[in-house]
């Protein structure tokens, strides 16, 4: 996830992909994985992705619509500015709308 808030695509790829080898079963790891493919332009992957992270995380899935209201950490300014730029535009171009 560092690397991807960095703008660090191809590194934040890189890492993604050998995290959800290792724990296949996490939604966040194939949500922020859909997140950086979007953001690379690969639409096909992102939204394969999306639709994994949507099955593991079931019907209550926060990857139904965008809803930054309920991230806490997003409280923060620059933190905020950071996730709008990188995972929740990746998130948007993925598929993911918004409320």
């Amino acid at each position: 996830m560092v690397h991807l808030l960095k703008s660090q695509t191809d590194e934040a790829i890189l890492w993604l992909e050998k995290a959800g080898s290792i724990s296949p079963a996490l939604p966040f790891v194939h949500a922020v994985l859909a997140s950086a493919y979007a953001l690379k332009g690969k639409t096909e992957r992102a939204a394969a992705k999306l639709r994994e992270a949507r099955n593991l995380g079931g019907a209550g899935s926060y990857l139904n619509s965008i809803r930054t209201e309920e991230m806490e950490y997003l409280g923060v300014p620059k933190i905020r500015a950071l996730y709008e730029a990188t995972y929740i535009a990746g998130l948007r171009k993925a598929g993911v709308p918004e409320e």
